[in-house]
């Protein structure tokens, strides 16, 4: 899977709710010299509201959300830009989706333990998605078999060097 390839691309790192998305994706953006995107931002006003109701969503809820993100994939791979989404991406079949050409839509998956996260959502301020979400997207994760797995339970920049290390093939600066 790694590192990145020399054209264009698009990093997708994905996990539960919680697990760093955003903060590990805008850094690895910003390190990597790529525009970022959050999925979050592609939600319809009706997903967002039900999940701040704390209804999980399905997969029908879902399709209309995976199909834009896949059109943003594929405008980014076709333009041979370099970007990186954070995406939930929770199972396999919403990942094939988003991976137009899996070369080049390599994916980092941010783990990390129920505990560790269920902590995060609570002290998290300003976001939709609550605490009371996370046994549902635990329960819908199939952890993908290709690709980069780190662990979130060490800070934000040894997640980001670990994750750089990998991509660059070599020290992160």
């Amino acid at each position: 899977m790694l590192p990145l390839p020399p054209e264009g691309w698009v990093l997708l790192v994905m996990g539960v709710a919680g697990s760093g998305k955003t903060t590990i994706g805008r850094s690895l953006a910003a390190a990597l010299g790529a525009r970022f995107f959050d999925a979050d931002d592609f939600h319809s006003p009706q997903n967002i509201q039900k999940m701040k109701c704390g209804e999980p969503l399905d997969d029908a809820d879902r399709a209309p959300w995976l199909a834009a993100l896949r059109d943003l994939v594929g405008d980014v791979l076709a333009a041979r830009g370099r970007a990186v989404l954070a995406c939930s991406a929770l199972k396999q079949a919403y990942r094939q989706l988003l991976r137009v050409d899996a070369k080049h839509v390599p994916v980092v998956f941010l783990n990390g333990s129920r505990q560790l996260i269920a902590a995060r959502l609570r002290e998290r301020q300003g976001h939709f998605a609550p605490e009371s979400l996370l046994a549902s997207q635990l329960a819908a994760l199939e952890p993908p078999e290709d690709a980069l797995e780190v662990d979130i339970s060490a800070t934000p920049t040894e997640v980001l060097r670990t994750i750089l290390e990998q991509l660059l093939g070599a020290p992160a600066p």
